[in-house]
């Protein structure tokens, strides 16, 4: 796998998901190391009793950013800043979110502005390579002055305190270390500083939220063609003139993949040969460009917040070298993470239409005033089963949740620190609320799935466009029709994991190529 260099370019998502997903290994250009060491020697003249006081330097922090640090302390002082504000409860972050963080600090330090020594951002980057993953609590964080408390928890582990979890077991941070061959760091003057004032926490968990998102949102274009060709519904409003007068992006890229996607379908040409009665379609079969099509365009917003955040450097002080030599540090506020909350809190609103509209075509399917023909609630037999009836009821209690979830948390404030921190954004609370919105409409969108299919099996010997098909095999290659009710918890979440990984996704690419 290719080793993903910080220092000789833009970090990108793609490389964040390759690390924080793949494991993709790391290493600092040593070019930009040498940079990082000169830049640092100047931050160290900073140290002298007769320099003016400079914020995170040698002085205080927060409310007591007044306060002037004895040159003996700076040390103590950086190290009891990372333990005192490591103050995070709850669950952990996921393993992977908790690597996208630690890149994403490691990051941070090596653009320069940090003015921490190299072997900070190296001490980062062999704790991925050794798959030694800070345990960091998901709750504490108000996002600003940026993720605190989650990065504090991950700067622990540098100087081997707090947790780290290390091939499957949690170990004290020295331990993992150690067993990895790594050696824990003596904070230097501003470096504690420089490891927990920033976005990691909120970006890194909407980032991997994004590209989840981005997945589903062509699954669903995928599954809600299935869903249209069972119901036996046209596709006249895909037609490229209706786009045209609309121009959004993300409208006309839908219609294309669903004319792509129903290209061909036996079903749809039976169906227009013979008279049908109805004039329209409902709106959650006729109206998919429109809906997935806002989704769409607000995703690809989400995504160029986030390209420009992840190369972002979050950190307070910022430390800049002059051409002269010079070194200039300036105070302002990188950290505050209000981009992030409201492409965050977005990204969840849109998802959880996503989501919506999803379980209205799971009620098309299921219903018999509705479905066309279609056995009551796809059963085998009717009174006796109760076949897709409480799936729909599951899907619409998770559409529910998601809409609890979807009020934004970035239109809230509360003060900190003595009201010297007065505004803040909320974003990590947003980013995990997405993530929740994602892994509900992930599976709404998988009821919709085992609905579709068992209409399509209704359907036959018609059959249904050529991606459409491989997709349905593939979920008859683990999860049987509906013979008789049986406990369909299982069925759900190997639909869930088809959506979740892409693998239905690839199957229907496989045939009609890579879908917009």
């Amino acid at each position: 796998m290719e080793t993903i260099v910080l220092g000789r370019g833009p970090l990108t998502l793609a490389q964040l998901s390759a690390v924080a997903l793949d494991h993709a290994p790391v290493a600092l250009d040593p070019t930009r190391r040498a940079e990082l060491a000169a830049i640092r020697a100047k931050v160290e003249t900073l140290l002298h009793p007769e320099a003016p006081n400079v914020y995170g330097v040698n002085t205080g922090f927060g409310a007591l950013a007044e306060v002037r640090i004895e040159a003996g302390d700076l040390a103590r002082l950086q190290l009891n800043l990372v333990r005192s504000h490591a103050t995070g409860v709850g669950a952990p972050f996921p393993t992977a979110i908790a690597r996208a963080m630690t890149l994403l600090r490691a990051n941070v330090l090596v653009r320069g502005t940090s003015g921490a020594r190299p072997e900070v951002a190296e001490l980062l980057l062999g704790m991925l390579n050794a798959g030694v993953h800070p345990v960091i609590p998901q709750k504490g964080s108000v996002g600003a002055s940026g993720d605190l408390a989650p990065l504090a928890h991950l700067a622990l582990v540098l100087v081997g305190e707090g947790e780290a979890e290390l091939g499957g077991r949690v170990l004290p941070g020295g331990q993992a270390l150690a067993k990895a061959g790594l050696a824990p760091i003596e904070l230097a003057a501003k470096e504690g500083l420089a490891l927990i004032n920033g976005t990691q926490a909120m970006t890194a968990d909407a980032a991997l939220t994004l590209a989840r998102a981005q997945r589903l949102m062509r699954t669903a274009d995928l599954v809600g063609a299935m869903t249209l060709d069972a119901l036996q519904g046209s596709v006249r409003p895909f037609d490229p003139r209706i786009h045209a007068m609309r121009p959004h992006p993300g409208q006309a890229a839908v219609a294309e993949n669903l004319r792509r996607l129903l290209a061909d379908s036996p079903i749809n040409a039976s169906h227009q040969q013979h008279t049908c009665r109805k004039v329209q379609d409902p709106y959650s079969l006729r109206c998919m460009p429109q809906v997935h099509g806002a989704t769409r365009d607000v995703l690809d917003h989400v995504e160029r917040v986030l390209s420009v955040e992840v190369d972002a450097a979050t950190d307070n002080p910022l430390v800049f070298l002059e051409e002269d030599g010079r070194l200039t540090t300036l105070s302002g506020g990188n950290f505050h993470g209000q981009p992030v909350a409201f492409a965050a809190d977005f990204m969840g609103i849109a998802v959880a239409e996503l989501a919506n509209i999803t379980e209205r075509r799971v009620e098309q399917l299921v219903n018999p005033a509705l479905s066309g023909g279609l056995r009551p609630f796809l059963a085998t037999h009717g009174g006796l089963d109760s076949g897709f009836m409480i799936a729909q009821v599951t899907a619409a209690a998770l559409v529910s949740e998601n809409k609890v979830l979807a009020h934004p948390a970035s239109v809230d404030s509360i003060p900190s620190s003595a009201n010297r921190e007065d505004h803040v954004s909320m974003g990590t609370i947003a980013a995990r609320k997405g993530r929740r919105i994602v892994e509900h409409a992930e599976q709404v969108v998988a009821i919709e799935l085992l609905c579709a299919a068992e209409a399509l099996d209704q359907r036959r010997p018609l059959r249904s466009a050529p991606p459409i098909e491989a997709a349905h095999a593939l979920v008859r290659a683990t999860i049987p029709a509906l013979d008789g009710d049986r406990n369909l918890q299982p069925d759900l979440a190997e639909a869930a994991r088809l959506v979740r990984t892409g693998a239905l996704l690839d199957a229907a690419e496989a045939v009609c190529g890579a879908l917009l």
